[in-house]
């Protein structure tokens, strides 16, 4: 099974940037689409962007963060880095960022804190 780890994490003050990075240990059970996840404190995890490998294409179903977001992958190979670049962060974007594929998901990694502070 391949291993996701998150890194990138950190307090920051709002309105800076941060940049998250996934590393996938191997290509064992790739799949073409794969995404950032958040989990607020008391939260549930949810989808926040995903990129689609096939055809370089980034999408972003959470409106809340929608213009703040950058995902991106280093290239086109199944092992390439995932990236999320968020933008003007907000107090209410402090979270647990998680990567992983999107339907079905691979096992999840311990994922990156990000703290906001005003």
């Amino acid at each position: 099974q391949v291993q996701l780890v998150e890194s990138g994490g950190g307090l920051v003050q709002a309105g800076k940037s941060l940049k998250l990075n996934c590393q996938f240990s191997d290509t064992s059970g790739a799949r073409d689409t794969a995404g950032w996840y958040r989990q607020a404190p008391g939260g549930e995890r949810s989808l926040v962007a995903f990129h689609i490998r096939s055809s370089d294409t980034a999408h972003y179903p959470d409106s809340s963060m929608k213009g703040r977001l950058t995902i991106s992958r280093a290239n086109a190979g199944a092992k390439a880095p995932l990236y999320l670049e968020i933008q003007g962060l907000r107090p209410e974007d402090t979270a647990v960022y998680f990567c992983n594929y999107v339907t079905p998901v691979a096992p999840w990694g311990q994922g990156t804190h990000v703290t906001v502070v005003s």
